[in-house]
């Protein structure tokens, strides 16, 4: 029954199938022992474990359970050495769950009117003794006739002497168990003592001295006798016949099916009320996932017409200010002109000297101001380039975080950039307006100032329009965020399987810390040492000052990453392993993503195949498979 060299080694889940053959056949073989009585069995596979004694059914169902489960905590063997134990108790011990037929049918030769001692004991008399040193009888004890009953198939649980003042009196009380199969044995004790002419007839025969044990089945005259046999019988049990037994026994299994019956139904019930709420619930997620399509189709839409819209707008300023600047430039050498050839004129008198003067001067002005004019004309042009850049890069950042709120940004974008363009022109006009040629400028700066004001209101107001989508969207987070909540509690009460599942972000992977210490200490120790360590480690996880981060640049944008440099890591990774080290830094990673500011575990639904957080859509599809899965299986029924 020694099987603690297969406890060092393990085996790969590919190779579980031929294990489990060649524990099948050490069963067969008995190299273990499972039955251990008539109704009681024992796993050998853990000797370790508070419960030794299991009926045929719970031990059934404790094999089966370690065999087929998912845990990755179970090593294969385990399942491979459980998975042969349920087909041995399947195939070779199946006949020991078939319940025992009554007295009255297997035995005919016992009146069902008969009136027995119950629990089911026996009497044995003339058992040898001696008298002691100090005048006291003694005599076998009980337990040394216990193993000698059961080595001759008899399976009492107890043996008592009597004993009174005197010592032992040489009587004592055989007690079997109070089922059915316990009434065979003591049925067949008392035949194999009539048997050999040792029975309660052959006792009470003649008043001779006889040699030997007799013994027989204890019956009401026992029971009613008045001496030590009597009153012990009397304290242990009651007489009832085999017919009572039975009826008693059909009673309870009657309530028996009659509780499990009621159990049934309301069971029933609850699947229908179940089933209720799986077609609601999945026709609001039909109709959802509906709308959401929808929604996505007219945003893209919206984003391409605003995209061409955009981009149109910007063509058309860029236009305009080249226009403006060749204007600019003509009008600044036609003034050139004027001043070389004003230049060549010859005064020939005072007045036209003066007024050559002051004219000079006043091209001088007109020519001061036609460059600040320029300069400002070329000061918005690369303040409108830059701005377009800037807009470019932020529609870009926007579009990844916010889909729906780009198109608010755009025409936000586009007010910004006509305000713009209205205070560079209005800029240029400024500077012109000294100028008694353009008689229209200061009607131009009335009506661009006009302008101004009603764009700057209307940038104000998608402003306000902005913030309220803002909320919106916010909104539409919250009830997204719901929806998934309501999507994980759903995916926690289906059974395991496939590649959708629920992962608990930042729970500690214990495996490498149970292999570390298995390297370092003995079996015994080995529990308690991971569960010192990992609690440790769960207590720094949930620390919100341990914060073992860098922040890098990777790609343009800020990246945490974890710290080569960090003391515990370092010192956990030479102490216990790289494996340990690995499942820190797993868990650590999985809380600074999903939950920072809490530092505690959190759920999420998880694609195991991608290994990723599930979308909505992943998570709905594993619901409707449940459900069809379901119909499926109540439409066999």
């Amino acid at each position: 029954m020694d099987h603690s060299s297969d406890e060092d080694t393990d085996i790969s889940e590919s190779e579980i199938s031929d294990y489990e053959d060649k524990s099948y056949e050490k069963l067969k073989n008995g190299s273990h022992c499972v039955k251990t009585s008539d109704e009681t069995f024992t796993c050998p596979y853990c000797p370790k474990k508070r419960k030794r004694d299991y009926m045929y059914k719970e031990l059934l169902q404790h094999a089966s359970g370690v065999g087929q489960s998912s845990s990755q905590k179970r090593r294969a063997i385990d399942k491979a050495n459980h998975l042969a134990l349920v087909k041995y108790l399947e195939k070779d011990l199946m006949k020991v769950d078939v319940p025992p037929k009554p007295a009255e049918e297997s035995d005919s030769s016992v009146n069902p009117n008969e009136q027995f001692v119950w629990p089911w004991i026996g009497i044995v008399v003339n058992i040898p003794t001696r008298r002691a040193g100090d005048g006291r009888c003694v005599g076998e004890s009980g337990s040394k006739l216990r193993d000698e009953y059961k080595r001759r198939g008899f399976n009492p649980f107890r043996v008592s002497p009597l004993w009174n003042f005197r010592g032992h009196t040489g009587t004592a009380l055989v007690e079997f168990n109070k089922n059915w199969p316990g009434f065979h044995n003591a049925l067949a004790f008392e035949k194999a003592y009539e048997s050999d002419h040792h029975g309660k007839k052959d006792w009470f025969a003649n008043p001779e001295e006889k040699s030997g044990l007799y013994a027989w089945v204890a019956r009401a005259d026992d029971y009613k006798m008045n001496n030590i046999v009597g009153e012990n019988l009397r304290k242990m049990g009651d007489v009832k016949t085999v017919s009572e037994l039975q009826e008693e026994e059909d009673r309870k299994q009657h309530k028996l099916v009659s509780n499990l019956h009621n159990i049934i139904q309301a069971k029933n019930q609850h699947l229908k009320e179940i089933e209720v709420r799986c077609n609601e619930t999945t026709q609001k997620m039909d109709v959802a996932m509906g709308e959401k399509d929808k929604l996505i189709h007219a945003y893209n839409e919206e984003i391409k017409k605003i995209q061409s819209n955009a981009r149109d707008h910007f063509q058309r300023i860029f236009n305009d200010h080249e226009k403006l600047k060749m204007q600019l430039e003509t009008h600044k050498s036609d003034l050139e002109l004027r001043k070389i050839e004003l230049e060549k004129r010859e005064a020939h008198n005072e007045s036209e000297r003066k007024k050559l003067a002051e004219e000079m001067e006043e091209n001088a002005v007109k020519n001061s101001s036609l460059q600040m004019a320029s300069m400002e004309q070329q000061k918005a042009d690369e303040n409108i380039l830059k701005l377009a850049e800037d807009q470019k890069r932020q529609k870009e950042d926007l579009h990844a975080k916010i889909l729906r709120l780009e198109k608010d940004l755009d025409m936000k974008q586009k007010l910004e950039l006509e305000i713009e363009q209205l205070q560079g022109k209005l800029n240029v006009l400024k500077h012109m307006k000294d100028d008694d040629e353009d008689a229209e400028i200061l009607n131009k700066v009335d009506t661009l100032m006009k302008e101004l004001r009603e764009k700057e209101e209307a940038f104000q107001d998608l402003d306000e329009m902005n913030n309220a989508l803002i909320a919106k969207q916010r909104k539409s987070n919250d009830e997204l965020q719901d929806a998934r909540n309501e999507l994980l509690n759903f995916i926690k009460e289906i059974p395991s399987g496939g590649n959708i599942g629920v992962k608990r972000m930042g729970e500690l992977d214990t495996r490498p810390f149970l292999e570390a210490t298995r390297k370092k200490y003995n079996e015994e120790e080995v529990e308690e040492r991971t569960s010192e360590l990992c609690s440790l480690w769960e207590e720094y996880l949930k620390d919100p000052d341990w914060h073992p981060f860098k922040v890098i640049m990777v790609d343009g944008k800020e990246t945490e990453i974890i710290r080569d440099d960090d003391e515990k890591l370092t010192g956990l990774r030479s102490e216990i392993g790289e494996g340990a080290y690995n499942a820190v830094v797993t868990a650590l990673k999985e809380i600074n993503e999903y939950n920072p500011s809490g530092r505690y575990i959190s759920s999420q639904v998880w694609n195991y195949g991608q290994g990723r957080v599930a979308t909505l859509q992943e998570g709905v599809q594993v619901l409707l498979k449940q459900w069809k899965s379901y119909k499926r299986k109540r439409g066999m029924m």
